[in-house]
C-alpha cells in the first residue's frame, strides 16, 4: 500500500494543501490573499482570517485533484513555524482535527527545512533527478538568508546566516522606496533586465565566515537615492531600469559569493538554492555560471515550489513518517523555531 500524506502550509498569507505518495506529488493547490498588496505588506489578522476561509476548501480540492479519498490518507503533515502565529494556529489546527477524526499520525514540519528538501520532490512520468549527500543549499527568502548543509534528508547544518535583514527584505525595503508595490521583487527583476547592473555601486557589507549582511546595502541603496532626489526629483524614474539592475546585481553577488565560499570550505559540488528569492532570474542565472565553472551539480527549483506551498511540507512529512518522528496532539505552533 503506497503511504500518502495530506500536508497543509499556512505560515504566512499563503494557504496551501498537497497530497504526497511514497514521495511523488500528486497535487498541490494555494490560495493566495490579493488583500495584502494595499497595505504593503501582510497583516497578520487579515492572513489568518482568509486561512480559516480557504483552508477547507484548499484541501478538499487537494485530494480531489489527487484522486485521493480521506481514507487514503496515512498521515497529516503541518507547518508548526516559523511563521506568523495566527496564520500558523490555523493550519495546526486543522492537521490535529483531520488527524484526530482518521486517527492517523501528526507530522510537525520545519518551514525553513521544507524550503530545502523541496529538491527531492518526485512527479511520475519525469526525471527523478535529486540531491546527493552532502547536500548544500542556499535558502533565500524574505525573512531568511541561510546557507545549510545537507548530511541526510532530516540531518542539517547551518553555516551561515543573516545576522540582520534577509536579502528578499532588502529588494522589499528599497524597492518600496522605488514605487514598487508589495511584494518588490518580482517587479524589480522584470526591469533589472532592462537596465545596467553596473550603473551604480552600492555599499556590500564585510561580514565574516558564511554569514550575511543587508541592512548596510540597504541603508546604502536609501542614503543614494535621497541625495540624488536632492539634485535631481525625477532621479528615480529616469534611471529605475539601471538602480533595479544594480541593486539586483549587488544582491545577488552577496549571495553567489558565499555561496562558492561554502562549496570550496566543505568541497561538496551538490548545490542548490530554495526560498523566494530563488525565483529572481538573476540569482538564478548567476548559480548556474557558477556551476559551470566550477563544476557543481547544481539544483533550481520549479518557480511554482520557490513560494510557500504544500508540497514541500509533504516530501519532509513523508521522510519524517519513515523515521517514525510523529507530533503530539499536544503540539503548538511557533512563531520563532
Amino acid at each position: 500500500m503506497p503511504l500518502t500524506i495530506l500536508a497543509i502550509e499556512s505560515s504566512c498569507d499563503d494557504t496551501s494543501a498537497a497530497v504526497v505518495s511514497d514521495g511523488y506529488i500528486l497535487s498541490n493547490l494555494i490560495a493566495g490573499q490579493e488583500i495584502h498588496r494595499s497595505y504593503g505588506g501582510v497583516v497578520p489578522e487579515l492572513a489568518s482570517r482568509a486561512h480559516q476561509a480557504n483552508i477547507v476548501p484548499v484541501a478538499h480540492q487537494a485530494l480531489k485533484k489527487a484522486g485521493a479519498d480521506i481514507s487514503d490518507i496515512n498521515a497529516v503533515a503541518f507547518t508548526r513555524g516559523p511563521g506568523l502565529l495566527g496564520s500558523l494556529l490555523v493550519g495546526t489546527s486543522f492537521a490535529k482535527g483531520f488527524a484526530l477524526a482518521r486517527e492517523i499520525p501528526l507530522i510537525e514540519v520545519n518551514h525553513l527545512q521544507a524550503h530545502v528538501l523541496v529538491h527531492f520532490i518526485l512527479r511520475r512520468g519525469e526525471e527523478e533527478r535529486v540531491p546527493r549527500f552532502p547536500f548544500l543549499c542556499l535558502l533565500v527568502s524574505g525573512g531568511h538568508t541561510r546557507i545549510i548543509l545537507l548530511k541526510s534528508h532530516l540531518e542539517m547544518e547551518m553555516l551561515g546566516n543573516t545576522i540582520d535583514d534577509a536579502a528578499g527584505e532588502a529588494f522589499d525595503k528599497c524597492g518600496k522606496v522605488m514605487g514598487f508595490g508589495y511584494p518588490a521583487g518580482p517587479g524589480i527583476d522584470k526591469l533589472a533586465s532592462l537596465g545596467d547592473p553596473k550603473a551604480f555601486s552600492f555599499s556590500k557589507p564585510s561580514v565574516k565566515g558564511l554569514n550575511f549582511s543587508f541592512s548596510g546595502l540597504k541603508t546604502s541603496f536609501l542614503y543614494f537615492l535621497r541625495d540624488r532626489l536632492k539634485e535631481d526629483s525625477e532621479f528615480i524614474e529616469k534611471y529605475k531600469a539601471d538602480l533595479c539592475a544594480s541593486l539586483q546585481h549587488t544582491i545577488v553577488n552577496i549571495l553567489v559569493s558565499k555561496l562558492i565560499r561554502a562549496s570550496e570550505e566543505t568541497g561538496v559540488r551538490e548545490i542548490g538554492i530554495a526560498g523566494g528569492v530563488s525565483a529572481n532570474s538573476g540569482l538564478r542565472k548567476a548559480v548556474k555560471d557558477e556551476a559551470e565553472k566550477h563544476g557543481w551539480n547544481l539544483f533550481i527549483p520549479e518557480l511554482s515550489y520557490t513560494t510557500d506551498n504544500a508540497a514541500m511540507i509533504g516530501i519532509t512529512g513523508y521522510y519524517k513518517y519513515l523515521k517514525g518522528q510523529f507530533a503530539a496532539h499536544d503540539i503548538v505552533p511557533l512563531a520563532r523555531l
